[in-house]
């Protein structure tokens, strides 16, 4: 990922739509209203794939919402068609770069792993959200590494 620089520092529009389906009407207002303040700006637009769910993830899906984009008047400087200086632009090939941040991250004691089970996080949930987040607690918050799994 790019450095921010001066030269960077114009808005930045972008839309991320998961090409799961059709283009949905709020993901056209959203990407026309990016556009719209980064073209005022004098700024870029970008487009990025959010193809995280690879079960219902489809090309077909993506070249169709490219296709409605352009239709509707909406164009990117930078995205999974053009490339850019903040490739990549499709979620499914970032691994690298976010399994090197996890890394940097748990070498400064920075990560708080959970190995429940979805059940077992549902039954411990609150019924209300009280917004108390407190770091490394929960479950499996302070387990040992041995226990970890």
């Amino acid at each position: 990922m790019p450095a921010l620089t001066a030269a960077s520092a114009a808005p930045v529009g972008r839309l991320a739509p998961s090409p799961t389906g059709a283009l949905h009407l709020g993901n056209a207002w959203a990407f026309l209203l990016a556009w719209l303040a980064a073209r005022t700006e004098g700024g870029r637009v970008l487009l990025r794939q959010e193809d995280i769910d690879p079960q219902r993830c489809r090309r077909v899906w993506m070249e169709g919402i490219e296709r409605d984009l352009a239709w509707l008047g909406l164009d990117w400087d930078e995205g999974p068609d053009k490339g850019g200086p903040a490739a990549p632009y499709v979620q499914s090939k970032c691994g690298e770069f976010y399994a090197a941040a996890l890394e940097a991250l748990d070498k400064r004691g920075l990560v708080y792993p959970c190995f429940c089970t979805r059940r077992e996080l549902r039954r411990s949930a609150p019924r209300r959200c009280r917004w108390s987040w407190r770091r490394g607690r929960g479950l499996s918050g302070n387990l040992p590494p041995p226990h970890r799994e």
